[in-house]
């Protein structure tokens, strides 16, 4: 299998958020997912985009995605804070979420953002051990919160 790397382009938004849907159904919460192919078109390709995202290919489908945003730390500065990294179930072990884990570090890096942040469900093991391997700072101290509106 010869997995290929390339930026997002809005062609790809219909694969994303099936990608999307499959990690909600992953994580127990299928019916949390009510962004649809308009609003991420309108989010990431209007006059103000606010994420962007690499996709991993194999054969010429879409079987992975790393979709990040900036964010801002008052004590460390610029961020880049990935909110997915999905791997569709059949394609992963072949190396497809190192590269797009790597390309979110190189693009950190290369914008000059003083590093990469992230969340993992505690009960993720194989997500934890993968973000273990590269030395990451796993920190289960800090409570999520959130309001919707």
């Amino acid at each position: 299998m010869s997995v290929t790397l390339r930026k997002g382009t809005e062609k790809d938004l219909r694969h994303i958020l099936e990608l999307i849907k499959e990690l909600a159904l992953f994580e127990k919460e299928p019916e949390q997912v009510v962004n649809t192919v308009d609003q991420m078109k309108k989010d990431g390709f209007g006059p103000n985009p606010v994420y962007w995202f690499f996709v991993a290919e194999n054969e010429g489908k879409i079987i992975g995605t790393a979709i990040y945003y900036l964010r801002y730390s008052t004590w460390k500065g610029v961020r880049l804070y990935l909110e997915d990294l999905i791997i569709t179930e059949k394609s992963r072990g072949i190396g497809a979420g190192k590269m797009l884990f790597e390309a979110c570090i190189n693009e950190a890096k290369s914008k000059g953002y003083s590093g990469m942040v992230w969340q993992v469900l505690d009960w993720n093991t194989p997500a934890i051990d993968f973000y273990k391997s590269y030395h990451a700072d796993l920190d289960g101290e800090w409570v999520n919160g959130s309001l919707e509106f």
